[in-house]
C-alpha cells in the first residue's frame, strides 16, 4: 500500500498549514499538494513507529471521537453492502476522512487486510480506538457473510451509546455549572467582602454576635490560609479518586452509588439500558452468548452488577437460563429478568433485549429530566439561603451600629 507523509506548507494567502497525504513516493505527495495550490516547506514519510506511536499515545495528535467512529462505521457499511471489495473501501475511507489520526490507523488496517488478515483482526491491533465489541461483532460478521449488516447494526449500537451519555451528561451540566456558580459567589464573599467589614467591626469595640464570629473567622482563614484549602481539597480528591479505583474501593462504591436515594436508580438503569442494548446487538450480529455477557459485563461501569452478570455467566455454562441467575442477584429489576425469560423461552432473546434497552432508556431520559428540574428550584432555594444567611449575620452589627449613631 502506498505510504503517508506528514508534510508543513504554506496556502496561497499566506497560512501554514499541516497534515498527511497517501502517495506511492515522495515526488508523488509533492506533486499531489501542488496541485492544492501549496508550497511545502517540509514533508517527511511516517513510518511504522511514529504511526505506532501517534495511535497509541492519547495526549498527542488529534483525537479520535465516538461520532467520528460512528460516521466512518455507516460509510463502510454502505461501501461493503454496494459489493465493493473491502480494500478499496477502506481506501476510500482513508481519502474521505479528515481527522489525522483516524487517516493513519485505518491505513494500517488497510495495510493488513490487504496482506491477507481478517478486518476484525486488522481492527484488534488498535484496541484504544476499536473496542472489544467493535472487534467481536466484525469477527461475527466475517464469519456469517453479513459484515455490512453488523456494521449497520454496530453503527446503531454506538449511537445509543452516545445518545444515554450525551442525555446522562447534559441533565448533570446545569446543577454542575449553579454549583459552580454558588461557590464561587461565596469565595467572593468571603475572600473580598467580609475582610472588608471586619474592619468596621473592629471599630465599633461593641460585642460582635457569634454567628458573625464565625463567619468573620472561615473569611481569615480563606484569605491567610488559601494554600492549605487548596492542599486539603487537592489530596482529599485524590485520595477519594485512588480509594474508588483501587480493587477493595471500587466495588464498595458502586454499591453505595446504588443505594443513595435519588441517583441510585438512575446508576442502575444505565446500568441496565447498557447491558440491554450491547447482548441485543451482539446476539442478533452471531457473536455467541457467553462472548456477549463477557462483553457486555465490562461495559455496565458498575462492580456489582458487573459480578452479577459474571455469576450469571457461569451458570449458562453448566445449563441453566440467564433470567434466574440474574433474578436471584437482586440488582436487576423485576421487569427486565421477567422479560428475558420470557424472550428465552420463545427464542427472541436478541428482540426482548432490544425492547428491555428502549424501555429503560426512557426511563432514564424522563428520571434525568425529573431530576433536572428539581435540582433548579432546590439550588436556587439553597443559594438564597446561603447569601441570606451570610447577609444576616454581616448586615446584623451593622444595624445595630446605625441604630446607635442614630440615638
Amino acid at each position: 500500500m502506498a505510504p503517508i507523509y506528514e508534510y508543513k506548507a504554506l496556502e496561497p494567502n499566506g497560512r501554514n498549514q499541516k497534515g498527511i497525504v497517501e502517495a506511492e513516493s515522495q515526488k508523488a505527495a509533492r506533486a499531489k499538494l501542488k496541485k492544492q495550490g501549496l508550497m511545502i516547506t517540509e514533508i517527511s514519510e511516517k513510518t511504522s513507529l511514529q504511526q505506532k506511536n501517534a495511535v497509541n499515545i492519547p495526549f498527542f495528535g488529534n483525537r479520535v471521537s465516538a461520532q467520528e467512529i460512528t460516521m466512518m462505521t455507516r460509510q463502510l457499511a454502505s461501501l461493503v453492502k454496494a459489493n465493493i471489495p473491502l480494500v478499496e473501501a477502506l481506501s476510500a475511507l482513508v481519502d474521505q476522512t479528515e481527522n489525522e489520526k483516524l487517516k493513519v490507523i485505518l491505513s494500517h488496517v488497510r495495510q493488513d487486510v490487504n496482506e491477507g488478515s481478517s478486518l476484525a483482526k486488522a481492527t484488534g491491533h488498535h484496541p484504544k480506538i476499536f473496542d472489544t465489541i467493535f472487534v467481536n461483532m466484525i469477527e461475527a460478521g466475517e464469519s456469517s457473510g453479513t459484515l455490512s449488516l453488523v456494521l449497520v447494526r454496530l453503527a446503531d449500537l454506538k449511537e445509543a451509546q452516545m445518545r444515554l451519555r450525551s442525555k446522562v451528561i447534559s441533565g448533570m451540566t446545569y446543577p454542575v455549572l449553579m454549583m459552580i456558580v454558588s461557590f464561587s459567589l461565596m469565595l467572593a464573599i468571603f475572600t473580598f467582602v467580609i475582610p472588608k467589614l471586619m474592619k468596621i467591626f473592629d471599630s465599633m469595640n461593641k460585642p460582635i454576635p457569634l454567628l458573625t464570629q464565625y463567619l468573620m473567622a472561615v473569611s481569615n482563614s480563606i484569605v491567610n490560609g488559601w494554600y492549605l484549602w487548596i492542599s486539603g481539597i487537592a489530596i482529599s480528591v485524590w485520595s477519594f479518586r485512588r480509594y474508588i479505583n483501587s480493587e477493595t474501593g471500587r466495588p464498595k462504591w458502586d454499591a453505595f452509588t446504588l443505594k443513595i436515594p435519588i441517583a441510585g436508580p438512575l446508576v442502575r438503569m444505565v446500568a441496565v439500558t447498557r447491558f440491554s442494548s450491547t447482548m441485543a446487538t451482539l446476539l442478533d450480529s452471531g457473536v455467541p452468548i457467553l462472548t456477549s455477557m463477557n462483553i457486555a459485563k465490562n461495559l455496565v461501569g458498575n462492580v456489582p452488577i458487573a459480578k452479577a452478570i459474571a455469576t450469571a455467566k457461569e451458570n449458562i455454562t453448566e445449563g441453566q437460563s440467564i433470567a434466574d441467575p440474574l433474578r436471584r442477584s437482586g440488582e436487576f429489576p423485576p421487569m427486565m429478568t421477567h422479560m428475558i425469560s420470557i424472550g428465552e423461552r420463545t427464542g427472541e432473546l436478541p428482540e426482548m433485549l432490544k425492547s428491555i434497552a428502549e424501555t429503560y432508556e426512557e426511563q432514564v431520559n424522563t428520571k434525568i429530566d425529573a431530576m433536572t428540574s428539581l435540582l433548579e428550584p432546590l439550588m436556587i432555594v439553597g443559594m438564597g439561603l446561603s447569601v441570606g444567611f451570610i447577609v444576616l449575620s454581616v448586615f446584623m452589627p451593622l444595624m445595630e451600629m446605625m441604630n446607635l449613631n442614630q440615638r
